[in-house]
């Protein structure tokens, strides 16, 4: 496994062995970080949580912003070099876990508990988990206030894409159905060590205080967003054969004969509500 010895953001050589099954490509240019913690202003009273804060790059600059930061990391090799840096500071908080199995909601304190959306998320995340781990971030909408993501920059394309656009599919249905989302810029392969073979970019979730379209059934609403896109070269009246009649798909005033890459989100909930509501879908 190969060693780097590229300067990190702090301007001190870096000696860790990059693991490629963690995905990791660390962050090197300083003005970088200062334009992603300007993106994120984060406040005194702000309880942030770091997933995959590799090198510390972005832990050091919002460690002395904020009350509280807790820490997701699962590589055994930047635990002890962590706790080394920041096992001082008041606001360090280190989970030493797996970010797409850990219970986000342990983290609020009783006082948070009562107040809804009080966890900021930020992370360079891993391109091999961003999705699911996305997904999992969501059940815990409710408690979150905002996320902020360093993504391989076609995944942010297809985040905030639009209906009508090649980029929007499954994934731009999921996400703008539970946030507000938002590209922030672009970041090429030069600005991390070892360099990706592909550019990133930031973007900004915001998750919805109140749904603007509320789904009556999470789970019809996946099955009906993943089995309207199965094939995407296909139209509704394809996709859903067995699942809504052509009568229904009308009923949810939607042309049978589009691609659901041109169904904006209500039209899924409707799609999923009318499913759900005629008794073919069960848990």
């Amino acid at each position: 496994m190969a060693k780097y010895t590229a300067k990190h953001a702090s301007g001190r050589p870096s000696t860790h062995k990059h693991k490629k099954q963690f995905g990791q490509n660390f962050l090197n240019n300083g003005r970088i970080i200062d334009q992603i913690v300007a993106s994120i202003r984060p406040q005194e009273n702000d309880h942030m949580v770091e997933i995959g804060p590799g090198e510390a790059a972005l832990t050091r600059p919002l460690i002395e912003r904020v009350k509280k930061l807790d820490i997701i990391e699962i590589d055994n090799d930047l635990i002890a070099p962590l706790k080394i840096q920041f096992a001082t500071k008041p606001a360090f908080n280190l989970h030493h876990t797996d970010a797409l199995k850990f219970d986000y909601g342990t983290l609020l304190s009783k006082t948070e508990s009562n107040d809804k959306q009080s966890l900021r998320i930020v992370g360079n995340l891993p391109y091999n988990i961003s999705s699911p781990l996305m997904f999992h971030l969501l059940t815990y909408a409710h408690c979150i206030q905002d996320m902020h993501f360093m993504l391989q920059k076609e995944v942010v394309d297809r985040i905030t894409a639009q209906p009508g656009i090649k980029a929007y599919g499954r994934l731009s249905v999921m996400l703008q159905y539970s946030c507000q989302t938002e590209s922030l810029f672009t970041v090429g392969p030069e600005n991390f060590t070892p360099p990706p073979k592909v550019e990133s970019a930031i973007v900004r979730l915001i998750p919805h205080a109140t749904l603007p379209f509320v789904a009556d059934d999470d789970k019809a609403f996946r099955d009906i967003v993943r089995q309207s896109f199965s094939q995407k070269r296909k139209t509704l009246r394809n996709n859903l054969k067995g699942w809504l009649s052509v009568e229904q798909i009308e009923a949810c005033d939607l042309e049978p004969a589009t691609r659901a890459e041109t169904i904006p989100v209500e039209g899924f909930v409707k799609l999923a509500n009318l499913y759900f509501q005629h008794g073919k879908f069960s848990s």
